[in-house]
């Protein structure tokens, strides 16, 4: 495998009413995949940069249609296992409601660091992770933290979206964990919001004094816009205002635009605009991610 970049990743099957409507009320639901690190490589490869996702999925019809989809898409799943003793998980979004989970004891949680033993990680420009993945499991923690030692040991850039997850563990657990991880990439997401839960900080200047040796970090502050911190200074680009149909998946979307652009060496704000213009496409759809030609 000869990739740009590499995510590694839970992804589930998505069950998503058609109508931005209820669960509760909805006749009419679309099978679709949905999972932050495949979201951001299916993103990537539908800009042009070839990108490639690992992961476990169950031995089952759900993993097969994940898997299918995903290829479906040109993402390179060359690396994807699949095990037999357990599921591949599953999500429902709800608009207006958030989403709920169909999880625990999926196979990407039985992820460790063998999962990436034979993965080129080294070869790639960039590997992406999120805060996702260790939350899962004590193996998936592991997988990880090996993840970052050897991306540390290569030329290979560490993209790091922190995506905290509170019904996957607490405040208390997560926040000490998501500074270390961050702290061990070149590019850092965030969001103001979820930086206040876990650190405390009030403003994307106080994320920066938390997060003050990451390379690149990038604070989003919802529909106001946001803000890059890198060697070449501070940067602020607003938000592309746009009706929201459901949020979850813009922050994949964003970060995606936003790789791409920094993969094509593009400057500071064309990288925080080519994020935003990523995101407004998912804001407008129940879909994490669409196929723009």
């Amino acid at each position: 495998m000869s990739q740009t970049v590499i995510t590694i990743g839970e992804t589930m099957v998505l069950v998503t009413p058609v109508e931005a409507e209820p669960l509760e009320t909805a006749s009419a639901f679309r099978l679709d995949v949905g999972g932050a690190e495949s979201n951001v490589a299916s993103h990537l490869c539908n800009l042009g940069t070839p990108t490639a996702w690992v992961s476990q999925l169950g031995d089952d019809a759900l993993g097969r249609r994940v898997e299918r989809l995903l290829r479906e898409r040109q993402v390179d799943t060359g690396w994807v296992r699949r095990v037999a003793s357990a599921p591949t998980g599953a999500y429902f979004k709800d608009p207006g409601n958030g989403v709920q989970y169909f999880r625990a004891g999926s196979a990407a949680s039985l992820m460790n660091a063998v999962t990436v033993a034979e993965v080129p990680l080294e070869s790639a420009r960039l590997v992406h992770l999120s805060g996702i993945t260790e939350a899962l499991s004590a193996s998936c923690a592991e997988l990880v933290a090996t993840v970052i030692a050897r991306v540390a040991a290569a030329p290979t850039l560490l993209s790091f979206d922190v995506n905290y997850r509170g019904a996957l563990w607490s405040v208390t657990d997560a926040a000490p964990a998501l500074a270390h991880s961050a702290g061990g990439a070149d590019i850092v997401f965030v969001g103001l919001d979820e930086a206040h839960t876990l650190w405390d900080t009030r403003t994307p200047d106080d994320v920066r004094t938390k997060l003050a040796h990451v390379p690149y970090l990038i604070v989003k502050d919802g529909d106001v816009g946001a803000t890059e911190y890198s060697p070449a200074g501070t940067v602020f680009v607003p938000a592309t205002p746009t009706a929201v149909v459901e949020a979850v998946g813009a922050g994949d979307a964003f970060a995606a635009g936003y790789l791409h652009a920094f993969l094509q060496g593009q400057g500071s704000a064309e990288r925080l605009q080519a994020g935003h213009d990523r995101a407004v496409l998912v804001l407008q759809s129940t879909s994490d991610f669409l196929h723009i030609h």
